[in-house]
């Protein structure tokens, strides 16, 4: 049996970790804030604590360093509803075994406190330091996103290769910049190579240098950008564009952290973290050569995945106010959007994503003129539609229409219901029209009984008339 320590000012958290916790035969103690999870501490070391960021006197954060002065490394699973990059980064480097973001269900919530208990190994310690600014365009608060936050905080202070996957426009090069920030290197060059802009006929003296002579009109030696950047972080934009030529080469810099210039044979130390991005899949076996496997697990140590904007719809409306305070270069007066032009935001797929939704937004402010912006203002909506088709679109829709009735506080009690009055009319007409009419039919091919069929079509009927 473990003695568990939450520390949080809700008392419905409290209570629901005290019991899911209690259930599993674990001893468990409650503090509504810092100061008194501390005396608590004081009294009997806990083997776990469940700690709160927001709470009311001390924060989270900074209790974390004095419980340990108290309690030794014990495993602290940090929780919040404030999730952000940078809360995660600092909790992780103050030594935070895990973090949940708020609301999670309470199976999620075991899981991480059951590996938290079997761990029991010293947390990682490294100074606190100031966490740097969340840079101005990675944002989100859905679940998505915390997850990705979360990985930028685990691989950060660590070495490890990372590869980044997502769509185009997702933010993979924030991510990557994200990373670097909070890494031992933040004070060394962050070096983007985008191989695609490169000459084909250069890209090998462009990365690894040449020498005098090495080849016509090399008249003078030339240091490669892997070499300059020695000590610093690589970000190597759409990975599967290296070109064959190229991958072997790469790989012994990475594996021997060593160059040879092209012309030489003389190898040349140089040390980087590698950042890697790809919108397509890097190891399959497609028309165009993929990357060599080893290559491949030498990016891929370890990997961030990003959600396309339509699997995080909660996030628009943050962004769209983060865009247009950029636009408007943070003025107390910059324009707003209209609740249309939002749930109309809500409502598209952006195959572009959160770069095609900078787009709209600073369209709909250039043609709104310091007016609300409204739909009128919005670029017209793009004919792509995202990967799956009408079910993709579906998904969409129905997210957007429950983001803006939760937006609204409307529905409540009866948000199914509602949601129900707005699919099933156009459902049933579809199915009915189907079957010219045919309402046993209709209801077989329904799968409902033909009386509830009947019902709901008088209840529509009732509603509407």
């Amino acid at each position: 049996m473990s003695h568990v320590l939450v520390v949080d000012d809700e008392e419905s958290i409290c209570w629901g970790l005290k019991r899911l916790l209690s259930e599993s035969g674990h001893d468990v103690s409650v503090a509504a804030s810092a100061e008194e999870a501390l005396e608590t501490v004081a009294r009997r070391t806990p083997d776990l604590v469940v700690l709160d960021v927001r709470l009311p006197g001390m924060d989270g954060l900074t209790a974390m360093q004095r419980l340990r002065d108290l309690a030794g490394p014990i495993p602290i699973v940090v929780i919040t509803a404030f999730g952000n990059l940078d809360v995660a980064v600092t909790a992780m480097r103050n030594g935070a075994f895990d973090y949940l973001a708020k609301p999670f269900d309470l199976e999620q919530a075991a899981i991480v406190i059951d590996r938290a208990l079997a761990h029991r190994a010293p947390a990682r310690s490294s100074e606190q330091s100031e966490p740097g600014a969340t840079h101005a365009e990675l944002l989100g608060t859905s679940p998505a996103m915390q997850e990705v936050f979360k990985r930028i905080a685990l691989v950060s202070p660590t070495d490890a290769s990372v590869l980044i996957t997502g769509e185009s426009g997702t933010g993979k090069e924030l991510v990557a910049r994200a990373v670097h920030r909070h890494s031992s290197r933040a004070d060394r060059p962050f070096v983007p190579i985008h191989l695609a802009s490169l000459s084909p006929s250069l890209v090998e003296s462009e990365l690894f240098g040449h020498v005098r002579g090495a080849y016509t009109g090399a008249e003078g030696e030339r240091q490669g950008m892997l070499e300059l950047a020695d000590g610093a972080t690589v970000f190597f934009d759409e990975a599967g564009d290296i070109p064959p030529s190229v991958q072997v080469k790469l790989l012994r810099v990475l594996e021997q952290h060593e160059l040879v210039p092209v012309g030489s044979a003389e190898p040349r130390a140089t040390s980087f973290r590698v950042i890697a991005a790809t919108n397509r899949p890097l190891n399959d076996s497609g028309e165009k050569p993929a990357l060599r496997r080893d290559l491949y697990y030498r990016l891929a140590a370890f990997e961030i995945a990003l959600p396309p904007l339509r699997e995080r719809v909660e996030d628009i409306p943050l962004l769209a106010e983060h865009f247009l305070r950029l636009a408007h270069r943070g003025s107390a007066s910059a324009p707003r959007l209209s609740e249309a032009a939002l749930a109309e935001l809500c409502r598209r797929p952006w195959p572009g994503n959160v770069r095609q939704l900078r787009h709209a937004v600073e369209h709909g402010m250039l043609l709104a003129r310091g007016g609300e912006i409204g739909v009128e203002h919005l670029p017209p909506a793009s004919e792509l539609e995202p990967t799956g088709g009408a079910g993709d679109r579906l998904a969409v829709a129905v997210r957007a229409w429950t983001q803006q009735r939760l937006a609204q506080g409307s529905s409540h009690g009866r948000l199914y219901q509602a949601l129900l009055s707005q699919v099933e009319p156009s459902l049933f007409e579809t199915v009915l029209s189907r079957t010219s009419g045919n309402r046993a039919a209709a209801a077989d091919t329904l799968g409902i009984h033909r009386a509830t069929l009947r019902k709901k079509l008088a209840g529509a009927g009732e509603e509407d008339a």
